[in-house]
């Protein structure tokens, strides 16, 4: 607590309600079962221990620009069981977009969980990857 005088005072992070350890503990481990980051994408892709299916849920432009090493394309907007019918039902998807300021890879996760399909999100997206100075590829794979 910083002093203003004599009078303790809180930060603005500590000024709301801290949450109870155990509590924390829930919340932050069930965060971790929506969503993942570039560094476990790109150790999965470089080790070979790959278990989901990555899709660049941006447009085949954007796509066509870049994207992740093996991603598949399929534009949030059009991730219907048409398009994703050739995976098994046990199929785990990772989906991503643009990056923070994009909420496409939020949209397709909700689509394909309403779909009955596991999925996460990865955090960052094409921003994120950039940033940890992983590369983007730019052969072309499946555009739905």
């Amino acid at each position: 607590m910083a002093r203003e005088g004599n009078i303790m005072s809180k930060s603005v992070v500590s000024e709301h309600q801290i949450a109870d350890p155990e509590i924390a503990l829930g919340h932050f481990q069930k965060r971790l079962s929506f969503e993942t980051d570039c560094w476990d994408v790109y150790h999965a892709i470089t080790t070979g221990t790959q278990d989901f299916v990555l899709l660049d849920v941006r447009s085949p432009e954007l796509f066509a620009r870049g994207h992740l090493p093996g991603a598949l394309n399929i534009p949030h907007r059009k991730l219907v069981e048409s398009n994703v019918i050739e995976f098994s039902r046990e199929t785990f998807f990772v989906v991503y977009c643009a990056g923070p300021h994009c909420n496409g890879a939020n949209k397709a996760a909700v689509r394909l969980a309403g779909l009955g399909r596991k999925v996460k999100e990865m955090i960052g997206g094409i921003t994120g990857w950039l940033d940890e100075n992983f590369e983007l590829v730019q052969e072309k794979k499946v555009t739905k």
